[in-house]
């Protein structure tokens, strides 16, 4: 804990605490809501009710229609569900695909995994600041035969750069190759509307927007063809198999609400808090590299900063930061514990070494200035001692 005695949170990015209102959904599902909707009897259509009430909410959130909502496990799943399952439907078109270098472990997987069965992968570089260039993806799609797939991010969820998705939906259209894009990070955060990205699929997960873990939601624009990954049921237009999770999917039709609601005062808060930490960090401490744009607040996600300290591992830095009662990560939570360098700095081409000294602070709308100013405190306190005690040669 803090001198105080607080537990200061800023790892958003990893998962956000539900929302009162989000809780007592899913405990009121639980207790009233609990038939099976795939069932015809009033047990399990007032289940369904609550699932179409939320899918509603959840398509609202990107401005989808409701029957494009398809509810999964999670961002995870849903990803999955995107690579593999349009692959697999889109095979007789050609066997390739293009993923940008950044995307989340779950989409570079899928496509590995397809690359080991004979599909063709083609990697589609960043820049020095983690964006993803429309020109390059162009380039990947030339001749443009066997391109089945493109797959680049919304929004990159270690540095929170938002790339020009738009734009290369644009390309890809007039190629007649379909774009998804992971919104994980996004939704909720930013506005979305898939109708102006024009993307045929989209992924988001309720956990990032003060939902509740193990449920997320592929958008899959009317029309666009999807092969299930998960089989053994018709549920969810025959496009996902399994029993519904109902108190998950209405814990997250409520969270969907709420963030539609409050999208552009949050925002404008948290990038106000995010700035602040930036900015002390870059006065109180030398030899730190920012990774992702600077001058360019916009073109980050409102709570999102990337931090490499020179001369320490970031992976010590967390468990000081951690004994002092503050919460971060060093990038991406589902690649935490690892001791290779993020993928997605090595990218950028930040150096191997300076990547691993890497910390990636999420603040949310819970966050303070007084909570900012402590982890100022304690951080360069932290930073100091650490390079004092493995000092660079």
């Amino acid at each position: 804990m803090t001198a105080e005695g607080r537990v200061i949170y800023m790892d958003n990015a990893a998962t956000t605490a539900p929302s009162p209102a989000v809780v007592s959904a899913v405990r009121r599902a639980l207790e009233s809501d609990w038939g099976n909707a795939a069932s015809a009897h009033g047990f399990g259509q007032k289940a369904r009710r609550s699932v179409e009430e939320a899918r509603v909410k959840v398509a609202a959130l990107i401005n989808a229609r409701p029957d494009e909502i398809v509810f999964t496990s999670g961002g995870t799943e849903s990803n999955n569900l995107a690579v593999k399952g349009v692959a697999e439907a889109e095979k007789g078109k050609g066997k390739g695909l293009a993923v940008s270098a950044i995307e989340h472990p779950c989409v570079l997987e899928s496509a590995r995994f397809l690359e080991r069965r004979g599909w063709s992968v083609g990697q589609v570089p960043v820049d020095a600041v983690g964006r993803v260039s429309p020109g390059d993806v162009g380039k990947a799609l030339a001749g443009g035969e066997g391109t089945v797939l493109v797959s680049v991010m919304l929004a990159n969820n270690e540095t929170g750069v938002v790339q020009p998705v738009g734009e290369i939906a644009r390309i890809a259209r007039e190629r007649g190759v379909p774009v998804h894009t992971d919104a994980v990070q996004a939704a909720g955060r930013i506005p979305i509307d898939v109708n102006e990205l024009g993307v045929d699929y989209l992924t988001i997960s309720a956990h990032k927007f003060n939902g509740p873990h193990g449920v997320g939601a592929l958008y899959i624009r009317r029309g666009a063809r999807v092969t299930p990954v998960i089989s053994g049921g018709s549920q969810e237009g025959g496009r996902r198999a399994g029993t519904l999770n109902v108190a998950g999917i209405a814990g997250m039709g409520v969270a969907a609400e709420l963030a539609a609601a409050g999208l552009g005062e949050r925002g404008t808060l948290v990038a106000g808090l995010r700035d602040r930490l930036e900015r002390g960090i870059l006065e109180r401490i030398p030899d730190c590299l920012v990774n992702g744009p600077r001058a360019e607040a916009a073109a980050r996600l409102p709570g999102h900063l990337n931090v490499s300290f020179h001369g320490v591992e970031g992976e010590a830095l967390l468990m000081a930061l951690d004994l002092s009662g503050i919460a971060v990560s060093t990038g991406s939570a589902c690649s935490s514990g690892s001791l290779e360098p993020s993928h997605v700095l090595v990218a950028m081409g930040v150096d191997p070494g300076l990547a691993r000294g890497a910390i990636r602070f999420s603040l949310g709308h819970g966050n303070t200035v007084d909570e900012v100013d402590t982890v100022l405190d304690i951080l360069s306190r932290a930073v100091a001692r650490l390079r004092k005690s493995t000092p660079t040669t």
